[in-house]
């Protein structure tokens, strides 16, 4: 025997020892003589892929002809080896399951949703479901060998792997596939932030591990006395759900990671019941939160009961009770159903469904894809996931389009385009005209009506029907724009006003950068925000034209050419002198030089310097943005040099990216006060994704610092990147 296949054949004797070995290692030796002259992108061997993928089926348990199309499944693409000679090699079988193998892998995955290509996949999997478990194990190798490749192959592929081959690994039931799937994508898309979990969940390990093993403990001995059978063990966490829970639920890391998680493995169905009566007559269930899956499995063979008790200390413990059978269906999904064949009915041809047994809905798939020419009717009933709630529609062109049960019309609008859904005055529902708040059902094909008036929006009044969040937020978001439109050109005409009274300047007063400083300075993120706040009444306009002037040095100054004057900082009487701010002029250090905030400078950084009417020397960043416009002047243009002393103090902006949670804001800006760093700004958004991206400015007196104060608020939980950026505002 080929030594190479020794670590193979020991998986398959220990899964399915009536295999033929004989064929597996006919069907390796084809493949390896075939690929002998390719490489993969890691310089190993080609071979080594087909193996690998082997050795992932062989660990589901699959039989003796998927591990042999799994060996030759490139063959047919990727060499000179022609379908036919496979044929009359191996037989039609797993000619077949070559060939299905091989159409799969031109799927175009990019428009999955759509209904057509979903089609085509199932299509390919009912004729035998062998064929997508392959490409299943196929991809999970190529994730698990990803790093060789180009940056831009990566993330398409992991993205990919997110949206559609996770997924159907979950619709299969593999769910030990779908987790590893998932967490290799996720650490490939984003490393940082699969990092930051992973560094969080390793922080509370020991203390979480002590209350776990007192939990196992203590339910071990009820179900010993009892008289029931049983292994009792925790439930591993994995990365991305722990990260998908904090999006979907809207909680912080600590409330879900916290959430223990047991899993009971039985011998019966009545050991499961008893189980769990054991379990209540310790602990109090929580209500609601009891789920039945035994005596109603899941859309993929799931089976299993849930309950939710309150433990010790008074901390919520998720249990799982299931067979041991059931826990090998739960774990491998329809691979495991030729381990457990024989329990479930009469023997047949390994991967051709079986009326009445647990893949019987492989059976239905397919009758339904005979019987169904609407590919809307096919794609509801494709809607395995009984758990969302979710209505498919169609546009008149068929793309399918997903809403939350109970949408309407305007829903639909919305997921389609922003501005469809703006300008939506009308809708027709299969052909027939229907009102605005009308519920759409699955298969629905919609169309929109739209306003083409240039004050076309959308009504107060949708807020009361829309079911979707996307709706609910643009419809929100219209209206307070429109407030926010309206405030912005009061302002705007306001501080017009106060300065054609004095007779200033208007057009170079309020344009350049000198109003944009002035909008920091108020603590304004930008120009708009300003005008609307006086706009608004919060800040009259003749406050606002004063400041403005004497930013950038008095009426005179203001019939400058102000685009150079970067950002300048409040003036606090007398202007400094050039060793404050640490940079002296060549050849004159009496000359009053002042840091620019557009890129906020410090000591190390290239510098530029430049003359300013009546404001000494600005000095800016050699890779300042203005500086480009600042050279179309050369002759203003200064050489500076770095001299700070003790009394120097510069402007450092930073940002800080974290996964979102409570107290993150105080957490920072407390470190920051910790490392002795004065704070000038602060400004914090959150995405949807729990990112939560911080942006500071604050003073120091040594840029050396700057490296102690960076280390401090990464280690901060939550901060997966903190960085300087070029400027108070980034």
């Amino acid at each position: 025997m080929n030594p190479v296949l020794e670590p193979l054949f020991r998986t398959v004797r220990a899964t399915h020892p009536k295999a033929d070995l004989r064929l597996i290692e006919r069907a390796y030796d084809v493949a390896a003589y075939h690929h002998r002259d390719q490489k993969r992108k890691s310089g190993d061997p080609y071979i080594t892929h087909p193996l690998a993928v082997a050795t992932i089926l062989a660990e589901l348990g699959t039989d003796d002809e998927t591990l042999c199309a799994a060996l030759l499944h490139d063959t047919v693409e990727d060499t000179a080896y022609s379908l036919d000679e496979l044929r009359g090699d191996f037989g039609e079988t797993i000619a077949s399951l070559v060939d299905g193998v091989t159409k799969l892998d031109k799927v175009k995955f990019g428009d999955a949703a759509q209904a057509e290509t979903v089609r085509k996949m199932v299509v390919a999997m009912s004729r035998d479901i062998r064929v997508l478990i392959i490409k299943l194990a196929d991809r999970l190798h190529n994730m698990r060998t990803m790093r060789y490749l180009p940056e831009h192959k990566r993330h398409q592929k992991s993205r990919e792997t997110l949206e559609i081959f996770a997924p159907l690994a979950h619709r299969l039931g593999m769910n030990t596939i779908k987790w590893e799937l998932e967490d290799l994508a996720f650490a490939m898309l984003y490393p940082k932030r699969y990092d930051e979990i992973a560094r969080m969940v390793s922080e509370r390990a020991p203390r979480r591990d002590l209350f776990l093993q007192e939990v196992i403990e203590k339910v071990s001995g009820d179900l010993r006395e009892a008289k029931i059978r049983a292994v009792v063990k925790g439930r591993p966490k994995h990365y991305y759900s722990v990260y998908q829970k904090m999006i979907a639920r809207d909680v912080a890391f600590d409330d879900i990671y916290d959430l223990v998680g047991i899993r009971v493995l039985v011998d019966s169905v009545r050991d499961c019941y008893a189980a769990l009566g054991t379990i209540h007559a310790r602990w109090n269930p929580v209500p609601g939160r009891f789920k039945d899956y035994i005596a109603m499995p899941k859309f993929n063979m799931y089976q299993s009961l849930h309950t939710t008790v309150i433990g010790p200390e008074g901390k919520p413990v998720e249990l799982q009770i299931r067979t041991h059978a059931m826990h090998h269906r739960a774990e491998y999904g329809v691979a495991a159903h030729w381990k457990y064949k024989e329990e479930v009915g009469a023997p047949g041809p390994p991967g051709k469904v079986k009326p009445g047994s647990d893949m019987a809905w492989l059976r239905q798939l397919l009758d339904w894809q005979k019987e169904t020419s609407d590919p809307g009717e096919f794609l509801e009933s494709l809607r395995f996931d009984l758990s969302v709630s979710e209505v498919y529609v169609f546009t008149p062109k068929g793309q399918v389009i997903a809403l939350p049960e109970g949408a309407t019309p305007v829903d639909f609008a919305y997921a389609v385009h922003t501005e469809v859904g703006h300008r939506c005055i009308g809708a027709r529902v299969n052909g027939r005209l229907v009102p605005l708040e009308s519920r759409l059902g699955n298969g629905d094909t919609v169309e929109i009506f739209t306003s083409k008036s240039p004050d076309a929006g959308p009504s107060r009044d949708w807020l009361k029907f829309v079911k979707s969040g996307r709706a609910r937020n643009k419809i929100r978001q219209w209206f307070s724009k429109e407030r926010r439109e309206t405030a912005i050109e009061a302002g705007k005409e306001a501080i017009g006003r106060a300065m054609r009274k004095q007779g200033l300047p208007l057009q170079r007063l309020m344009s350049g950068e000198a109003l944009l400083a002035l909008a920091r300075d108020l603590r304004y993120p930008d120009v708009s925000a300003l005008y609307a706040a006086v706009g608004e009444g919060h800040v009259a306009a003749q406050n606002v034209v004063q400041k403005l002037v004497a930013s950038i040095g008095g009426v005179d100054s203001a019939e400058e050419d102000i685009a150079e004057t970067s950002l300048p900082t409040r003036l606090r009487g007398r202007p400094r002198g050039g060793g404050g701010a640490g940079v002296v002029v060549a050849g004159d250090a009496d000359v009053w030089v002042r840091l620019s905030k557009c890129c906020t400078p410090v000591p190390g950084d290239e510098i530029v310097g430049f003359v300013t009417r009546g404001h000494g020397v600005s000095v800016h960043r050699g890779d300042c943005t203005n500086v480009q416009q600042l050279k179309a002047q050369p002759d203003r243009l200064v050489e500076v040099s770095w001299s700070p002393s003790d009394d120097s103090v510069f402007l450092v902006a930073i940002q800080v990216e974290a996964l979102d949670r409570p107290r993150l804001l105080s957490d920072v800006t407390r470190t920051l006060s910790d490392q002795h760093v004065n704070i000038l700004s602060a400004s914090v958004t959150t995405s949807r994704d729990r990112v939560a991206v911080s942006k500071f400015t604050f003073e120091m007196g040594d840029p050396k610092h700057l490296g102690h104060v960076l280390k401090a608020v990464r280690s901060i939980q939550g901060v997966f990147d903190v960085y300087r950026v070029s400027g108070a505002g980034g």
